[in-house]
C-alpha cells in the first residue's frame, strides 16, 4: 500500500516535503483505503493507481483539504496542514478530474480569474502559459467553440500560472490527444526536474522519460 520514499534529487533544489500519514477514507459506510502513507520530496513524482471506486480521487482531495479523511493526517515542510494550512494551500495547485474552467470565457479570460483567486500574479504567464499549452492562436476564443481537449488545455495552463512546488493531478491525460499527452508529460518532468513535485492518478499508460516514478496502489 505505501510508496516507499525515494533517494533526494542529487542537485540543489527547494527543500519542500509532503508526507501523509495513515489517511483512511470512508464513502457511505464502505471503506475505501486505510492507513495510506506516501512521502514526496522535491523533485519526486508519484503516480496513484487503482481500479474504478479505488478511491484515488477521494485520496487526493483529501491530500488537497477538499474532502475531510477518517483518519490521519498530512504534513506539509513538517508542519500539520490542519494546525497551519496557509503555508500549504500557497504551494499547491490541484488539477481536478473535470476541466473546472467556464465555457462561456476565453483560456485569457480563465487563466486571468484562476490567477485573481489564488491571489494575483504575474498577468503575463498567462498568455506564456496558453503558449506553452498549445492555446496562443485560440487565447481569446470562447471556450464553448472549443474541443473538450482544448478546454482540459487551458485547466492544465493553471500550473504554470504560479510557481508553486506541488501539483496534484487527477486523470490530467483526459480528453487530450496523442500531442496534449506529450505536452504534459513534458510539463510534468520540467516541472519536477527544476525542483517541484507531483502526485496524480491516470489510467493511461505515462511516458515520463528518465525520470524516476514510484507508484501508490489502491486496492491491492
Amino acid at each position: 500500500m505505501n510508496a516507499p520514499a525515494a533517494e533526494p534529487p542529487s542537485r540543489a533544489t527547494p527543500n519542500h516535503r509532503l508526507q501523509v500519514e495513515g489517511l483512511t477514507g470512508v464513502r457511505e459506510g464502505r471503506t475505501l483505503f486505510a492507513g495510506i502513507d506516501v512521502a514526496l520530496a522535491s523533485g519526486e513524482l508519484v503516480q496513484i493507481e487503482g481500479a474504478n471506486g479505488a478511491g484515488k480521487t477521494t485520496l487526493l482531495r483529501m491530500i488537497c483539504g477538499l474532502s475531510m479523511p477518517e483518519a490521519g493526517r498530512v504534513r506539509w515542510d513538517g508542519a500539520d496542514v490542519a494546525d497551519d494550512p496557509d503555508p500549504f494551500r500557497r504551494a499547491l495547485t490541484f488539477v481536478g478530474h473535470a476541466a473546472g474552467v467556464k465555457r462561456d470565457l476565453t483560456p485569457r479570460e480563465n487563466l486571468q480569474a484562476a490567477l485573481a483567486i489564488a491571489g494575483g500574479g504575474d498577468g503575463a504567464r498567462c498568455a506564456t502559459a496558453l503558449e506553452r499549452v498549445g492555446l496562443d492562436g485560440r487565447a481569446d476564443t470562447p471556450l464553448r467553440r472549443l474541443s473538450a481537449g482544448q478546454a482540459r488545455r487551458v485547466s492544465l495552463a493553471r500550473l504554470l500560472l504560479r510557481p508553486n512546488p506541488l501539483w496534484v493531478l487527477d486523470e490530467p491525460f483526459s480528453a487530450l490527444d496523442v500531442a496534449g499527452k506529450a505536452m504534459l508529460e513534458a510539463l510534468v518532468v520540467d516541472h519536477c526536474r527544476n525542483g517541484g513535485m507531483a502526485l496524480l492518478t491516470t489510467h493511461q499508460p505515462a511516458d515520463f522519460g528518465a525520470l524516476p516514478v514510484r507508484t501508490l496502489s489502491l486496492g491491492d
